[in-house]
């Protein structure tokens, strides 16, 4: 662990106005998640909205304190101890495919949970994708790739519009599901 504490610190991940915006969109699509949730009850897709909610709870949480950066040191820190650090980049291909896997499958769940339902929460399940592409990517960590999303579009960078257009799409689902009752 004194590996890990010398590579990462607890502490705001990003402290700039869009970090807290964007947690502050996370926060809110959690209200809404639960308030969808309540409103479903007895009725089908409310387990869909559950498990929104408890996605953004996490991913919030997450935005503030970094998390993948300890795990990251963890596993840089492991294969240093282990001997291994020269294959690293085997494993990083293997967590990103399961990392693949893991996230498509969860979006199949999530299809077939809302199966008879998509039209009333398919454009949350739509931000959902788009929110594990975004994770996806992060995740990934390749310099080309941070060098993309961390491009600044419409004064913001790339990484802000990119995680917060699946937010919106999440909250605006939630909000037409609201209105109609």
């Amino acid at each position: 662990m004194g590996c890990v504490a010398g590579a990462w610190r607890p502490r705001i991940g990003d402290p700039d106005v869009t970090g807290w915006l964007t947690v502050l969109a996370y926060l809110l699509c959690l209200v809404l998640a639960v308030q969808v949730w309540r409103c479903l009850r007895g009725r089908d897709g409310r387990a869909f909205w559950g498990l929104v909610a408890g996605l953004m709870l996490v991913l919030a949480i997450n935005k503030q304190l970094d998390l993948q950066s300890a795990m990251t040191a963890l596993g840089r820190c492991l294969a240093q101890a282990q001997g291994w650090y020269e294959y690293r980049r085997f494993v990083q291909a293997g967590f990103i495919a399961i990392l693949g896997i893991a996230l498509l499958a969860g979006l199949l769940v999530g299809l077939k949970a809302l199966r008879g339902r998509l039209r009333q929460s398919g454009v949350a399940l739509v931000g959902l994708a788009v929110l594990c592409a975004f994770v996806a990517v992060r995740a990934v960590g390749f310099h080309h790739m941070d060098a993309l999303i961390g491009q600044r579009q419409f004064g913001v960078s790339t990484n802000y519009l990119f995680e917060n257009a699946g937010l919106l799409l999440i909250a605006l689902n939630a909000i037409a599901i609201l209105r109609r009752g």
